[in-house]
């Protein structure tokens, strides 16, 4: 029988919004409704109209067509946030494309502060699917796809905003030099992230970080998948640009020395038509850490220089096929093509990019795949260094994805893990939650929570342990800014790793 240990004593308090309204869209309702269950509205200009901060706008799946772009300016705060989700179970589609090409035409004009959107599907608007202005939102298991420009772009500032678990793809401008997949650029705010998005076949780039009215921003991405782009629909080679994750700076001479800070952390650049890690103009700091590039016309490229203060960074790193080019300026750990190893196919589970675009898991997280997974015996395996980024074994396996071929696991398989680690409750959380781990051998173990970039920001806990008692403990991110932070348990010579996010 498993006991229960409580690391500190405390009594946990949801977060209660300031008002818990729940209104209902369909594409039947009318606005005429009351906007319940049985009556509900039939547009989410209506929902947002009647809407407080607190409120919940619940949108029934089946098609939406609309004509008009969608404006949301209200603003809520850390306490209370407004939510657009899909009905549970459900999945709307919001289709714009009957409208004409047009700048003005957006699917969603989004301005607002402290919205958490998720499960919406966005297609067809005459420019952007969504273009976001707003700060401190959360858009999360969306789709951007078949709009006439980026499919979700943040600019006019925007800032701390977090997009989880979505997908962009087959977004095409008529000349095929604008519409890329994601896009935090021109007069984008600081602080924005993307987790577990992909992007693929848009016909300029996955990712646009280009800057113009904006300076010394900064952008993380985590676990991103980008593949394709600089192609269209059909298959057909765009006259777009043609890169993956195009990380930022200015026009091509780039005389303000414009400055877009990215960090990459296990990212995926595979098949896009031209660059898969691009600089572009970009002279402020880059770091890539356990990233992978293959069968991109050149996997990486880091060639101008940088502002004096800043730097690039690229740890950990695959590429297989034509690792392309980084100056001497770079600095380059223990990548695959700097470290004794000869990268092949046979290094991975699956060289099948198909698998990119498997169905993603119910809760929206990507799906669990072999594609560049090192297969059990790869160089890859254990052949990186500690950069900050949770890991199995003896050193950290280079690429993006982490195997679990610990040493004791090749000797015995079916010898059980040494920890299981559970999911915080709350998730997502303001400003407490609560971490749980069952030991399955005695012995010590440490919890630790790090940031995207992987500094460490609090060991909760660390001390010996007993196998089979449940030890709980609190977590607290009052004093930390929102976003995604991962937590990580090692005992028994394994780690447990996941994630969680703080919104305020």
């Amino acid at each position: 029988m498993r006991t229960f240990l409580a690391i500190t004593a405390f009594v946990l308090t949801a977060v209660v919004p300031a008002r818990t309204g729940v209104y209902h869209v369909a594409p039947d309702g009318l606005d005429t409704n009351p906007g319940t269950l049985v009556q509900p509205f039939k547009t989410i200009t209506k929902a947002v109209s009647v809407s407080v901060a607190g409120d919940t706008i619940l949108l029934r799946g089946g098609s939406y067509t609309l004509t008009s772009p969608v404006s949301i300016s209200k603003k809520g705060n850390a306490s209370a946030r407004y939510h657009l989700f899909a009905y549970p179970g459900e999945r709307p589609l919001l289709d714009f494309s009957s409208m004409p090409v047009s700048g003005s035409n957006r699917g969603f004009n989004f301005s607002g502060h402290y919205w958490h959107v998720r499960g919406l599907d966005v297609k067809g608007a005459g420019d952007n699917g969504m273009n976001l202005s707003g700060s401190n939102n959360v858009i999360e298991f969306c789709s951007f796809f078949e709009n006439r420009d980026t499919g979700l772009q943040m600019g006019g500032g925007a800032s701390n905003n977090t997009v989880i678990n979505c997908d962009a793809y087959y977004n095409a401008d008529p000349g095929n030099g604008n519409a890329d997949g994601f896009a935090a650029k021109l007069d984008v705010g600081t602080g924005n992230t993307f987790v577990g998005c992909r992007a693929w076949q848009n016909s300029d780039d996955g990712w646009d970080g280009y800057l113009r009215g904006a300076n010394d921003v900064r952008t993380t991405y985590d676990r991103c998948w980008v593949f394709r782009n600089g192609y269209l629909k059909d298959g057909s080679p765009s006259s777009g640009n043609g890169n993956g994750f195009k990380m930022g700076g200015g026009d091509t001479s780039n005389v303000s020395n414009w400055a877009h800070h990215v960090t990459m952390t296990r990212c995926i650049a595979y098949g896009n038509r031209v660059k898969g890690f691009d600089q572009n103009n970009n002279a402020g700091s880059m770091v890539l850490i356990n990233c992978t590039g293959y069968g991109n016309g050149t996997n990486y490229s880091i060639i101008r220089p940088l502002r004096a203060a800043d730097s690039a960074v690229v740890t950990n790193g695959v590429s297989l096929g034509i690792h392309g080019s980084l100056n001497g300026f770079v600095r380059q750990d223990h990548n695959s093509w700097t470290i004794p190893v000869e990268t092949t196919e046979q290094d991975f589970v699956s060289v099948d990019a198909a698998l990119l675009t498997a169905p993603r898991a119910a809760d929206g997280s990507l799906p669990e795949i072999g594609f560049l997974r090192p297969a059990q015996g790869s160089d890859l395996i254990d052949a990186g260094i500690d950069a900050g980024l949770p890991f199995f074994g003896a050193a950290p396996d280079l690429g993006a994805f982490e195997t679990e071929y610990t040493s004791w696991v090749r000797e015995s398989p079916s010898v059980p893990a040494a920890v299981t680690l559970h999911q915080n409750h709350p998730n997502p959380f303001n400003p407490e939650t609560v971490i749980e781990f069952v030991p399955h051998r005695s012995g010590d173990a440490v919890l630790t929570v790090t940031d995207m970039l992987g500094r460490r920001v609090e060991e909760p806990f660390r001390g010996p342990v007993t196998a089979g008692v449940r030890y709980r403990v609190r977590f607290s991110g009052r004093d930390l800014s929102s976003g995604v932070y991962l937590y990580s348990v090692r005992s028994g010579g394994t780690v447990q790793s996941r994630r969680m996010l703080l919104m305020r």
